[in-house]
């Protein structure tokens, strides 16, 4: 009887599998439309489209919206550069509150803690 349980698991894991593989493999879209009306007057229309597909399908037919999105795929080189620019920036307010009456005493400490959060 367990040797059965495991079979049937088995069974629909390899199915979901399988269903998983088509679907990424051929895609899938859902489309709908919600219109929210009264007295025949629309009041509100909401229009739906999902698409699940595996990202070389997606390309296949023309999908590529993630590469030209900053927010998703900022290249390694503006990241280095912006990397750079805020350690200059941090440096160049380090020299001020060095540079400044006053708060000679407290710039080592503050800079120690900035190297402790590394």
């Amino acid at each position: 009887m367990p040797n059965d349980s495991i079979q049937v698991s088995h069974a629909r894991a390899s199915g979901l599998v399988d269903v998983l593989d088509r679907v990424l493999d051929k895609g899938l879209v859902i489309a709908g439309d919600i219109k929210i009306s009264i007295a025949e007057v629309e009041l509100l229309t909401i229009r739906i489209r999902l698409m699940v597909c595996s990202i070389d399908k997606a390309e296949q037919i023309g999908l590529d919206w993630w590469r030209h999105d900053r927010h998703l795929s900022m290249g390694n080189d503006e990241l280095a550069i912006e990397n750079d620019q805020l350690k200059e920036r941090i440096r160049r307010l380090e020299r001020q509150l060095e540079a400044a009456p006053g708060t000679a005493q407290r710039a080592p400490k503050l800079r120690a803690k900035r190297l402790d959060r590394r």
